[in-house]
């Protein structure tokens, strides 16, 4: 123990029992994909002399703005700001949002540090408004860190990283928010069946899906954190999102058909990831972690756009209350002929995050406003994205989740043409619920991503493409920024005078005539999908919901 790396902040009994220095002492890899193969395989993970140096390392290559605190810059202001308070009674940064300071290990007085540090790094930077993961952070690296001066110059040069392609820690409440939206919309599409548990259990299940940060900078022990965290400065920030979804996986694994031990999911998670060592080891939950196809991280960074824009669009750019999933389909004022509010509430949980916080509006009706396709377009138009109902005679209830208003089928000059995004999907309520999503989500090594930069300048026959790519409703899925192998993939929804089509290429997930009369079903290679209902089918009842922002009822 007489490395450095642990000093007089740490509780070495506590640390002897954590972490044995038992690995490797030196590291000569320079190539990054081997870098990112050793981090992976926790290389360095059982030598806390090479941790640090690791560290040392890579927080140096960081790119950061010009005129970046060091650790002179500590020593002159420490004093100035912490004054003659105790470490112990020093009040934390409001930018932390109380969050408490993870012991990690550390003794009274590396706690105390801990303080000291963040007070200091928000004198330096004030323009970190909302960083709730610093706490974790700063405490992690100064057990790999000769003082205080140096474990805040690693911390400034994290905040200070200006590489707009290397996103590290969120820094504002406009940009953890979207991270919380955007990692809600990853579970809705690489965890569906922990996503199910959670909307079933949970009260506010966006409220669920806000915490996972915690899961990850404050939750973790000690020693899995700095496994993931060794990932981090390799990788970024895309494995956050990675081993936040693990761990969902591994909770429902273990909850699945168990009662919750109380009534509140959110405090079942912290206390299942508190308690992950009973469950899974550090290395079961990176692979898990790996395992998980998830797309490229520019395509991730396009829906963190996507709901960022969503969030200023919406005003949401402090730290404010939000309105919950479930507390957006209200049952005193909903009413469909087709679905009832726990149904509709069902559906709302699948849509993008970016609109599961409006209201549902009622846009058509067969019922009120007759059976007529004609009629049917002309009360949707202008409105993006919708929600397709079906009720068949036989009461069967399918539809669809449409991304794309039904205007742009007139760019196709009369003739039937496909438009619409990969958010699209499809689904049954009765006799069975059942979500069939485009293909690409389930098996994204079908294609390769074309590069973020070229997507101001690629277009589609669907649409022109602005040079803000997120600009679109779902950049995130938008065929266009995919090399797809064939255009089955991307054959999303149809309109003609004659017909409404939605997913294409070997077959049809819907069909529905222009009198709204008969319709069909089948499989579809968009969607993967079995038959939504009876695969003829005359219809009984058709819907068309609309999503309405609360602020402009």
């Amino acid at each position: 123990m007489d490395s450095p790396g642990y000093n007089c902040f740490v509780d070495k009994d506590k640390m002897d029992a954590t972490i044995q220095d038992l690995g490797p002492k030196e590291l000569s890899c320079t190539e990054l994909q081997e870098l990112k193969q050793l981090a992976r395989q926790g290389y360095w993970a059982r030598s806390y002399t090479l941790r640090g140096k690791v560290y040392q390392r890579l927080i140096r290559d960081i790119p950061c703005r010009t005129v970046t605190p060091d650790a002179s810059v500590y020593s002159d202001i420490v004093g100035k700001i912490v004054g003659k308070h105790s470490s112990g009674s020093l009040p934390l940064p409001e930018f932390v949002d109380n969050t408490q300071v993870p012991s990690y290990c550390l003794n009274t007085r590396g706690e105390g540090a801990v303080r000291k540090i963040l007070l200091c790094i928000a004198n330096q930077f004030p323009d970190v408004s909302f960083c709730p993961a610093l706490p974790a952070v700063v405490a992690l690296l100064l057990h790999y860190s000769i003082d205080e001066a140096e474990c805040f110059e690693k911390a400034c040069r994290i905040l200070a990283c200006n590489d707009p392609s290397k996103k590290l820690i969120d820094q504002s409440f406009l940009a953890f928010e979207s991270s919380c939206m955007t990692f809600g919309d990853l579970v809705n599409k690489y965890c569906q069946a922990a996503h199910k548990l959670m909307v079933a259990v949970s009260e506010d299940v966006l409220q669920v899906y806000a915490d996972w940060q915690r899961w990850l900078f404050g939750e973790l022990p000690l020693n899995y954190f700095a496994r993931v965290f060794d990932v981090f400065l390799v990788e970024g920030y895309k494995v956050l999102y990675r081993v936040a979804l693990a761990i969902l996986k591994f909770f429902h694994k273990v909850r699945a058909g168990q009662p919750l031990e109380s009534d509140n999911v959110k405090q079942d998670i912290r206390t299942f990831v508190k308690d992950i060592a009973k469950t899974v080891s550090p290395e079961k939950l990176l692979e898990k972690a790996f395992a998980i196809r998830l797309f490229s991280r520019k395509e991730i960074q396009l829906l963190q756009m996507a709901n960022e824009k969503a969030l200023k669009q919406k005003g949401i750019t402090v730290k404010q209350k939000r309105q919950f999933v479930h507390l957006a389909v209200h049952a005193e004022n909903f009413h469909s002929e087709i679905v009832g509010v726990k149904e509709m509430r069902d559906i709302w949980s699948w849509v993008p995050e970016r609109f599961a916080l409006c209201q549902p509006l009622l846009l058509f009706s067969s019922l009120q406003h007759g059976y007529s396709l004609t009629r049917f377009y002309f009360q949707c138009e202008g409105h993006e994205p919708t929600l397709l109902l079906i009720k068949t005679t036989q009461k069967e209830v399918c539809g669809a989740y449409l991304s794309t208003d039904w205007s742009e089928r007139n760019k196709f000059g009369g003739k039937l043409g496909f438009f619409g995004t990969g958010e699209c999907f499809v689904f049954r309520l009765q006799p069975e619920v059942q979500r069939y999503e485009w293909v690409v989500i389930k098996h994204p090594e079908l294609t390769k991503p074309v590069s973020l930069e070229s997507t101001t300048i690629l277009s589609s026959p669907c649409h022109s493409v602005s040079s803000d790519p997120a600009d679109r409703l779902s950049p995130f899925l938008a065929a266009r920024h995919f090399n797809l192998p064939s255009k089955t993939e991307s054959l999303f929804m149809a309109g003609g005078n004659d017909c409404l089509i939605i997913g294409g290429g070997g077959g049809q997930a819907l069909y529905i005539d222009g009198d709204l009369n008969r319709g069909r079903t089948g499989h579809c290679d968009t969607f993967n999908n079995q038959p939504l209902c009876s695969e003829n089918f005359l219809i009984a009842a058709v819907e068309a919901w609309g999503f309405q922002d609360p602020d402009t009822q």
